[in-house]
């Protein structure tokens, strides 16, 4: 009964409290529940994402003395399995073609080895995606682009086979196809996890199976190495949701069904492959769910303490009361408990109600998670973390001043204030020093955040890296505190000078009533800090990303649009000036790609023109050391020998300036290896094309010279504010199938994570979007609570004659402290922590970046909503001061 009369008095003169104190449950809860959907959806799209680019799921190769009707009949037993198909794979010594040349005459080209795969009739059915057309007939001898370029022949040319023993034997070819996925087609099954990948053969073949058995069946009979059979097979998809289970579940029957071949057959696993891909970009979810929701749900949590902690002494007067009538601890503890699950519950509500629009707005769902069980699980642990927060911001205190406070030291209003006991031991600045310690530790190099050792099954986040910032973003709100009390309380005298222009005469008793509240205003102010920080660094983390991913990209593809030439094909920088006459485009810069060997390592070269290639390919410095981008191809430029190396490469073979160094290219007359003289001229990190490991390069038309050729490896389009998509459509109009044509789009939807492809950009408006409802609460809330409880003393002050503008004074530097501490103070923790986020995450940012980039729209938007959240706040205590004072001390 006493509970319900409390409740009801609550409702009836304290309801702006309770509303106040659910909504900041209701930041928690939503936010909670809103990055809760963001982890299990992304989970499951990235599952189901994974999948679909899947070709072939398992690739089941049958062992030496193998039948492989065996291998198909253990398969069709499997309950997973819903379709196979064996495919026959034969090594030829080479491939010829004779076709008519310029003027007439004829020409014959050859191949060196490759492979040729015999089909079932209904393959393409089953397996959709492992041919793509691209001239010709879909069906018959089909062969693969680069094969088709290498020996100049097209639909209806006749192609000679060799088979190793055998006379060799002619086809004749029906259609030229590409082969999208030829890495994992072409695999070596078995090999170990830990050898380096093959190359799928440049020169390869398809054709029936009736016709393949009949010209390589004989080829088996003679040597069994040379001929295999494999039986693609495609999976029920139905998996988890989540990618860690799904792998562990193909594993899982991979692993079976090789044990009931005993040894006959050999499981590629693609499928398995790429959901251990997935399975990373999981827990980097995770991770990020850690960096970028916790705090903001901590926030929130403090939010609502410091709403509950507001009204803490008129609670605690009103406690006194009731125990004056006779109430005992247990009944105040109950009441206190009931008020914080009304809270918590009311705050939830409203909370789970908020995460459902967030979720439809920022992912397009409107749920809590991918299955009904992990929606279940999110709603349940945000309500939970909710009535948390609520029980520990109202009952807990309420509890602790009924056990210990005695009703005349309940009634007071003010009390003799002790430093923590944290300040007093230097906690603040202990927490910053180990802050420093573990980032030092977690940024060292090889360190990475997510691991997964080669040959074991399972990966791991370090969660011992989330105590650097964790550490810094706590031990930066004790200084801010230490230092902003320990400046109201012995820097009266400043603080008077500061405060004139705002408080006038009254300037010094100003800073004195401020002194003597500095607990209640460092609350406020590290609130502001800690959203500032917390808003800052999610903001710079996601600019930052969003910005490397562009960079990635356009390393990748080296430009907006790029077209590849087959490695057969020989087209010269000339074809350039017809590229550059397609609509779209702007500029063509060509790029040599061609092989060399630097001592016994095989390296990719890469021959340009140093006077045009900085402003066609978007150089930047910092792909380069010892220069700008501009300078290093100068040097270029100036001499023509001049070779840009690797920084593995300078280390590896003790490389100084200027140092000679020798390469072995091929020579487009003999075909044979030659040295070439260069000179070391500086070192290259990165690249547009290059891979990621050792590089080279070099003058253009030094290599040309050197090898007697001139031929081009790709074209680089910048286009002319076009849509890439649409230059590379007509481009691949104009070059047709000699060459390969990709845009920048297309790359970085390649490149990209799973997690970046799905949700991150929704993750990034939900965080960014709860930064500034925090940061608005944070100074305008908090800041309007702590006024209004101190309305008596406003009342008095007034009646002792205290003009408006003088109460005002009073208001607005309050405000102006609050304001400016946590700003400048969030400013400087936001920028120390996006610093250490973005190191900590490298594993999510390829490659690394070299500065940080700052959104300063969204910064400037976040100063705005908090500085005009502290001035509504001041505006209508303001306001409120101008009430007549008796009304007031009424009221209070």
């Amino acid at each position: 009964m006493l509970a319900l009369t409390w409740i009801q008095g609550l409702i009836a003169h304290r309801r702006g409290r309770l509303v106040a104190a659910s909504l900041g449950v209701a930041v928690a809860v939503a936010l909670l529940a809103s990055i809760g959907t963001f982890l299990s959806t992304s989970k499951a799209t990235m599952t189901s994402r994974s999948v679909a680019t899947v070709a072939i799921d398992w690739q089941v190769e049958a062992q030496s003395g193998t039948d492989p009707a065996a291998v198909t009949d253990a398969l069709r037993a499997t309950p997973s399995v819903v379709a196979t198909a064996p495919v026959g794979f034969a090594e030829t010594t080479g491939l010829t073609a004779t076709t008519a040349g310029p003027g007439g005459t004829n020409t014959t080209q050859s191949t060196g080895p490759g492979v040729v795969l015999g089909l079932p009739g209904d393959y393409r059915n089953l397996f959709p995606d492992v041919i793509r057309d691209l001239s010709g007939a879909p069906s018959g001898v089909l062969i693969a682009q680069q094969t088709a370029a290498n020996l100049h022949v097209g639909p209806g040319d006749t192609v000679t086979v060799g088979r190793a023993g055998l006379d060799p034997v002619s086809i004749r070819v029906d259609g030229i196809v590409d082969l999208p996925q030829a890495d994992s087609l072409f695999q070596h099954v078995g090999a170990p996890a830990a050898s380096q990948p093959q190359a799928p053969p440049d020169n390869v073949i398809l054709m029936p199976d009736t016709q393949w058995h009949t010209l390589f069946d004989p080829l088996a009979a003679t040597g069994a190495d040379l001929v295999r059979t494999q039986v693609h097979t495609r999976l029920d998809h139905a998996l988890p949701t989540d990618p860690v289970a799904a792998y562990d579940a193909v594993v899982r029957q991979a692993h079976n069904l090789e044990a009931r071949l005993h040894g006959g057959g050999v499981v590629g696993d693609n499928l398995g492959a790429t959901l251990a891909s997935a399975r990373a970009d999981a827990l980097y979810a995770q991770v990020l769910f850690l960096f970028l929701g916790l705090p903001g749900a901590i926030l929130a949590g403090l939010l609502t303490t410091a709403v509950a902690s507001a009204g803490a002494t008129r609670r605690r007067q009103d406690q006194a009361l009731l125990r004056t009538r006779g109430a005992t601890t247990s009944q105040l503890t109950r009441i206190a408990v009931i008020e914080a699950l009304a809270v918590g519950g009311l705050g939830s509500a409203m909370g789970l109600l908020g995460a459902l629009a967030v979720g439809r707005l920022a992912f397009g769902t409107v749920g809590f998670g991918g299955s009904l069980r992990t929606a279940a699980w999110w709603v349940a642990a945000a309500v939970i973390a909710g009535i948390a927060i609520a029980v520990a911001s109202i009952a807990m205190p309420a509890r602790r001043d009924a056990r210990s406070l005695t009703i005349a030291a309940a009634r007071q209003s003010v009390g003799r204030a002790r430093n923590p006991r944290w300040m007093r031991f230097g906690l603040d600045f202990w927490l910053i020093a180990l802050a420093l310690a573990v980032f030092w530790l977690t940024s060292q190099s090889g360190y990475k955040l997510v691991l997964a050792v080669e040959g074991v099954p399972t990966i791991s986040v370090s969660y011992w890296a989330f105590a650097g910032p964790a550490l810094l973003w706590v031990g930066a709100a004790l200084v801010t505190w230490r230092l902003t009390t320990v400046f109201l309380k012995r820097g009266r005298t400043p603080l008077g000078t500061m405060l004139r222009p705002v408080a006038g005469g009254l300037a010094d008793t100003v800073a004195a009533a401020m002194g003597r509240q500095r607990r209640l205003l460092a609350t406020g102010a590290v609130l502001v800090a800690l959203t500032a920080s917390f808003a800052t660094s999610t903001a710079v983390f996601n600019s930052t990303y969003h910005h490397q991913a562009a960079i990635d990209a356009a390393l990748t593809n080296g430009a907006d649009v790029r077209v590849t030439q087959s490695p057969g094909g020989i087209v010269g920088p000339d074809q350039a000036a017809t590229l550059a006459t397609i609509p779209g485009v702007k500029s063509v810069e060509a790029i040599q790609h061609r092989y060399a060997y630097v001592g016994n390592d095989l390296q990719d070269l890469f021959g340009v023109n140093p006077t045009t290639v900085v402003g066609a390919t978007k150089l930047v410095d910092g792909y380069f050391q010892g220069g700008t981008a501009t300078e290093v191809m100068g040097r270029l430029a100036a001499q023509p020998d001049a070779l840009l190396v690797s920084d593995e490469t300078v280390k590896d073979y003790q490389l100084n300036l200027g140092d000679p160094i020798k390469l072995r290219l091929q020579d487009n007359q003999t075909k044979q290896l030659v040295d070439v003289a260069f000179h070391y001229a500086g070192v290259a990190k990165e690249f547009p094309t290059a891979p990621h490991d050792s590089f080279l390069i070099a003058n253009a038309d030094y290599v040309a010279k050197a090898t007697g050729s001139n031929a081009v490896g790709s074209f680089l389009i910048v286009t002319s504010g076009s849509s890439p998509t649409e230059v590379a459509n007509r481009v691949r109009d104009q070059v047709g199938t000699t060459a390969s044509v990709t845009d920048i789009g297309s790359s970085k939807r390649l490149i990209g994570s799973s997690l970046t492809a799905v949700d991150l950009s929704g993750l990034t408006r939900v965080e960014l979007g709860f930064a500034l409802v925090l940061a608005a609460a944070s100074t305008g809330l908090v800041l309007w609570l702590g006024l209004a409880e101190r309305r008596r003393t406003f009342a008095i002050a007034a009646a002792l004659g205290a003009t408006a503008r003088q109460l005002g004074g009073f208001v607005w530097a309050e405000a102006a402290l609050i304001a400016g501490v946590g700003l400048v103070a969030g400013a400087i923790s936001g920028w120390a922590l996006s610093a250490m986020l973005v190191k900590v995450l490298t594993g999510v940012f390829d490659p690394p970046p070299d500065v940080l980039t700052i959104p300063w729209g969204y910064l400037s938007v976040l100063v705005v909503v908090a500085l005009g959240s502290v001035a509504l706040a001041a505006g209508a205590a303001v306001r409120a001061t101008r009430r007549a004072s008796i009304a007031m001390l009424r009221a209070a």
